[in-house]
């Protein structure tokens, strides 16, 4: 049986990658901004804060969804899009983690 080249990693950096990967384009970091002033929004109202077509900002939302930072209510027609703020809470205290011990292990240099 073939072994996964992710069985070589934790659980925990799997997450951080993933959650890294999640965050890694500037138009997310928009969104995630957007929702924590507006506290939940439809996805045209986000579209109307960014210069991107609203497939874009769909494709956008998607990926942090996937990744759970946001949750999506349905609201008829419409998806009402709210943080998780749960998850942004795990995020955060494991990438803390993570660059803490980065801080506390690394030699220093030059």
């Amino acid at each position: 049986m073939a072994i996964s080249k992710t069985d070589a990693f934790t659980t925990e950096e799997i997450q951080q990658a993933a959650w890294a990967k999640a965050l890694a384009h500037p138009a997310r970091i928009a969104i995630l901004k957007v929702l924590a002033r507006r506290d939940t929004c439809i996805c045209g109202e986000i579209v109307d804060e960014l210069p991107l077509a609203q497939a874009t900002v769909s494709q956008h939302l998607k990926a942090l969804k996937e990744a759970g930072f946001i949750q999506g209510d349905i609201d008829g027609p419409r998806t009402c899009y709210c943080l998780n703020m749960e998850v942004l809470s795990q995020c955060r205290t494991l990438l803390d983690g993570f660059f803490q011990h980065l801080e506390e292990t690394a030699p220093q240099c030059c």
